[in-house]
């Protein structure tokens, strides 16, 4: 099911900054510092996300929710699908696959008071290397 909300009512559109003091990184995926501008389509959502790694490298990741819960190829990587869905207006599940197999998996959950989006990752990243993580970030 698609939820539509108003973009002031809807709980993922804004700006957020990472908490890394409440996050559980991954020993091979700890960002320094980084923030996000989620926003509203008309078929889901857009995320990019902006951080620095330890060494001081600016990293730039954006991704397209579309929430019909159909998978769509990902153009940048051949051969992988990605599905999108909202179960309930606070949660968005996406679920990555490589020639059918569930290579990843995420889940964002907005808190009840709005002020809290919890990122709970798990997949095999591009070096193949399986990992973990749970990323708070912080409404701006």
């Amino acid at each position: 099911m698609l939820w539509i909300m108003p973009h002031s009512d809807d709980p993922f559109t804004g700006n957020w900054t990472l908490n890394r003091e409440k996050s559980n990184f991954d020993p091979n995926h700890r960002p320094r510092a980084a923030t996000m501008r989620c926003e509203r389509t008309i078929d889901g959502y857009h995320m990019r996300a902006e951080g620095q790694k330890d060494d001081g490298q600016t990293v730039i990741d954006q991704t397209t929710f579309l929430l019909d819960g159909c998978e769509h190829p990902v153009p940048a990587a051949p051969g992988f699908t990605a599905s999108s869905e909202q179960p309930d207006p606070h949660t968005l599940r996406a679920v990555g696959r490589k020639d059918g197999e569930v290579v990843g998996e995420g889940i964002y959950t907005i808190s009840a008071d709005g002020r809290t989006m919890t990122a709970t990752v798990r997949g095999v990243d591009v070096r193949h290397r399986p990992f973990q993580t749970v990323v708070v970030w912080d409404r701006q």
